[in-house]
Parts: structure tokens; C-alpha cells; sequence
């Protein structure tokens, strides 16, 4: 088998398995027969390893998702695979754009970590392929993408907080809750959280205006770019496939990724039509940056970005000074 892997070092949060551990994936998934013929490592994630597989007599490639040894997760991002398996069903409404699963298991007797292997999609990725645009048609990317994001957020479901649980009856619960963990797992990783426990506090506080948020929609967590298909031949931006939707949550369509990065800054992206712009709405907002910031700062750190986590509590600290 042609096997090439991602060279890293020892202390990188993501390694790479073996060419024999492939092999027994790909068997256990497939039967014994099943001949993998080679596999590449791709390097656009951040948190799984991701190979592109071709097998003896399949026409098409398939993609193998492992997920990182239980011991490198942080305890508020474990299982991530897992949760996003089990909101498959919930993602109906986008499923021609998904890709399909074929295998999944959890139960670390091949290798030891969760691993899903899936159909693989055409396209280019889109962090790849927009730039090829002139800007004055990227609007028409960033439509689709906020379409793609309200079909999504239009789903209802049976609680606050991640798909696959724990679940949460209302959604300060849900919230609160995130940034507790978000800053026990700072903790873990070595990193002041104070300022994280604060907001935590701050919406504690001030419960009712998150709970003025009753239905929980359906959040994608991490759509954006870099999980988008692009069309490799269209005359215009065209998205053909969205990837890894292994962070969704019920909640307020507010506090999504997707709404965080359409909003940042006023250029091309703005595909989602008008915000909410009531007092209550725009605090709650100011909480759900703290949380996406929370969730960067540990990113950052598990990349080993020393400059962008710092800048992550200038952030933070303007946050608060608008929490008041």
C-alpha cells in the first residue's frame, strides 16, 4: 500500500497512525477482503486525522476520520466524533450536501481511538478555490453559506446543549455550563481562565435574559470555510458539500460559529439578513463571544500559537468592559 502521512512532532496534538492500522480499519469495516491500495494523510483539519483511502475494486475513494487518543481531548471537547454521528438524523435538511457514513466504531478494538470512515465528496475546498473568484461574486458564496446555515438553525430539538448530550432544560444551563468547561479545560491546559469565569458568572447572574430563549434550534458549531465544497468548474462560487459537523449544539441560532464569522466584519459575508439588535439580544451576544473565545484560546494553545492565545484575553477583557 502507498501509505504518506503528515510528519509531526511527539508533542503535536494530532498524530498520525500506521499504514498497518489503516489496513485493519479498513478491514474491519469492509471484511476481510477488503485491500486498501493507498492512503494520504490531508492536512486541512485541525482536530482529526483525516486520510483519503482508495480500496482494491471501488471505483471511488473513501475518507477515514480518527479521532485524537482519548488522553489529548480536552474533557469539554471529548467524543466530538461521536456527537456528530448522532446528529446525522437531525441533519436532514442538508444531507445531499453531507457525506455519507459507512463504518464507525467506538469500541477501540482495532486502534485505539473512535474512527468513522465516510463517502468522499467532489470539489475543491473552498479556503482553496474562492480566491479564484473576483470579490464581486464571493456575496454569492456567502448566500448559500447563510442559506445552508438557516435550514439548519430552523431544525428544532428536545434540548439545549450538545446533540449527542448532556442535555440541558433550559438554555442558560446550556451555556453556563460551556463556559464552566471551557475554563476547567483551560485550567487543564495551563491557562489563566479567570476572565472566562467571570462571563460565567456575569450570565449566571443574568440567567433570565439567556432564558429568554425557549426553542432549541439546531447550531452547526463550526460551519464556515473551511468545512465548505466548492464546485471545481462552476462559472461562480457554487458549494457542493459541507464537512464535520462534529460540534453541533441545540440552542439559540445567535451563539453559532457560522453567525459569529458572518457578523465579523461587514464586507462580503453578510448573508444572513438583519440581526436582532435589542438590548437583551445584544448581550446575550457579547456571552456567546466569550465562549467562542474561550473555545479559540484552546485551539490556539493546542496548535501551539502563543501569540493568538494572548491576544484571545485582550479580546475577552473588551468583552467585558461591554458586559458592564
Amino acid at each position: 500500500m502507498e501509505f504518506r502521512s503528515i510528519e509531526r512532532v511527539p508533542q503535536a496534538f494530532q498524530q498520525s497512525v500506521s499504514a498497518e492500522d489503516i489496513g485493519n480499519v479498513c478491514r474491519r469495516a469492509f471484511g476481510g477482503a477488503a485491500t486498501p491500495v493507498s492512503a494520504v494523510e490531508l492536512g486541512t483539519g485541525m482536530y482529526n486525522n483525516v486520510y483519503r483511502v482508495n480500496l482494491a475494486g471501488r471505483d471511488r475513494p473513501v475518507i477515514l476520520r480518527v479521532a485524537p487518543e482519548e488522553g489529548r481531548q480536552f474533557p469539554g471537547e471529548r467524543h466530538l466524533m461521536r456527537n456528530e454521528y448522532g446528529s446525522v438524523p437531525w441533519l436532514a435538511v442538508i444531507a445531499p450536501l453531507m457525506p455519507q457514513v459507512l463504518a464507525v466504531d467506538w469500541s477501540h478494538e482495532v486502534i485505539g481511538r473512535d474512527w468513522m470512515i465516510q463517502t468522499h465528496l467532489d470539489g475543491v475546498p473552498a479556503p482553496e478555490h474562492l480566491g479564484t473568484y473576483p470579490r464581486t461574486v464571493w456575496p454569492v458564496f456567502f448566500r448559500q453559506m447563510g442559506v445552508i446555515a438557516r435550514s439548519v438553525h430552523d431544525v428544532r430539538g428536545p434540548h439545549f446543549g450538545p446533540v449527542g448530550g448532556p442535555g440541558h432544560g433550559t438554555w442558560s444551563e446550556a451555556v453556563i455550563t460551556s463556559l464552566e468547561e471551557i475554563a476547567a479545560d483551560l485550567d487543564g491546559a495551563g491557562l489563566d481562565a479567570a476572565d472566562v469565569r467571570k462571563v460565567a458568572a456575569v450570565a449566571a447572574h443574568d440567567r433570565a435574559v439567556l432564558d429568554e430563549v425557549t426553542e432549541p434550534g439546531l447550531l452547526t458549531g463550526d460551519l464556515w470555510t473551511v468545512n465548505v465544497m466548492l464546485d471545481a468548474g462552476a462559472a461562480e462560487p457554487t458549494i457542493t458539500g459541507v464537512l464535520d459537523m462534529d460540534r453541533t449544539w441545540w440552542g439559540d441560532p445567535a451563539a453559532d460559529w457560522t453567525i459569529r464569522m458572518a457578523t465579523a466584519k461587514q464586507d462580503e459575508r453578510v448573508a444572513y439578513g438583519e440581526r436582532d439588535g435589542s438590548p437583551a439580544a445584544v448581550w446575550r451576544s457579547l456571552v456567546y463571544e466569550v465562549r467562542h473565545l474561550g473555545a479559540v484560546r484552546l485551539e490556539r494553545h493546542r496548535l501551539g500559537n502563543a501569540a493568538g492565545v494572548k491576544n484571545t484575553y485582550d479580546a475577552v477583557a473588551a468583552v467585558l468592559a461591554d458586559l458592564g
